[in-house]
């Protein structure tokens, strides 16, 4: 079961402070929460399924993001 008392999350370096954002959890990869709204709910997606969205993003596959 997760725990979020032990979350570690962080924005893009990218992000220019416009609130904007998402948030990652670096303690439970596949949880994201809007920056918008720290307290509100959180998405879970399966560690392996966020590993291949990050791996695509990355290659280019969805244009410039």
């Amino acid at each position: 079961m997760y725990d979020p008392s032990g979350a570690k999350w962080r924005k893009s370096t990218y992000s220019n402070g416009g609130g904007g954002c998402i948030e990652v959890d670096d303690a439970c990869p596949g949880r994201v929460r809007d920056s918008k709204d720290p307290q509100g709910p959180a998405l879970a997606f399966p560690a392996e399924a966020w590993k291949s969205f990050v791996t695509a993003v990355r290659s280019g596959e969805f244009g410039d993001v």
